[in-house]
């Protein structure tokens, strides 16, 4: 990965672009009013562009670039709002108030919709295991305007940790968090889920393990949920009660305390 700036550069751009590599770790290459595909064409790698507005990341051998949207958690608070229910936030037992663990952060969806549900007097803290994701995030949640300022809210509010879950979930004191909620990567792939084809090749692949949900149980008070997609058989051999939905492509599993 390195980091580039938009097309259209000036200054202030060149020099957050260069404060990103240095927060990351990676280089920073000048545009030199080079096409992002010309760019991964010499240098072989991935390019994280740093606009006016907003961070793209353009992995090489694609032509979607990877960057924080809402997205569905859009609609799904506006349904929130109207009194609908949500169905993971039905599945989950979140209450107002209540504090989350998603310890698969991946493009956020789920993390707002809860942020929003469990109000200012609730926490949730969102994992991503990789840095480049977790950037994204970070910068995204907090300076997305969606227009709505109870969207706004509840994305700033979420706070963005870079581990890995099972080491974040180790450091965990007992009984710390209400819900521990997992949306691991199917490996079963949905064609038409906006932003998947770019968020497979950064997402931290690997299927969970007892030991994983053991320290989630000694983390969580009240529950820990699953989603996967219907195909796999991870619910029950990890020991959880599935909630089939007829017609989605993925289900939530729950295991109660």
């Amino acid at each position: 990965m390195i980091v580039t700036t938009a097309g259209r550069t000036n200054v202030d751009m060149i020099e957050l672009a260069k404060k990103v590599s240095t927060e990351l770790g990676i280089s920073y290459i000048h545009r030199e009013k080079r096409a992002i595909k010309q760019m991964q064409t010499d240098i072989h790698e991935d390019v994280l562009v740093v606009g006016k507005n907003r961070i793209e990341i353009h992995p090489i051998h694609s032509d979607e670039p990877l960057f924080f949207h809402p997205n569905s958690s859009m609609f799904r608070i506006k349904r929130l709002m109207r009194g609908d229910y949500d169905p993971f936030i039905q599945v989950s037992g979140l209450q107002k108030g209540d504090t989350l663990l998603d310890c698969t952060l991946g493009l956020g969806s789920d993390s707002i919709v809860a942020s929003y549900f469990v109000g200012e007097t609730g926490r949730v803290t969102a994992i991503e295991g990789n840095k480049y994701l977790y950037y994204l995030l970070k910068i995204g949640l907090l300076s997305w305007d969606s227009g709505i300022l109870p969207i706004n809210i509840a994305m700033a509010n979420i706070q963005v940790k870079h581990d890995n879950y099972i080491n974040y979930l180790k450091h965990c004191p007992d009984n710390s968090y209400d819900v521990v909620y997992f949306d691991p990567m199917f490996e079963e792939t949905i064609e038409e889920s906006d932003g998947i084809r770019g968020l497979r090749k950064f997402a931290i692949k690997g299927k969970l393990s007892m030991e994983v949900i053991n320290e989630a149980k000694r983390v969580a008070r009240n529950r820990i949920v699953l989603k996967d997609h219907w195909k796999n058989n991870q619910f029950e051999k990890l020991g959880f009660t599935v909630f089939k939905r007829k017609t989605a492509k993925f289900h939530f599993g729950v295991i109660e305390l």
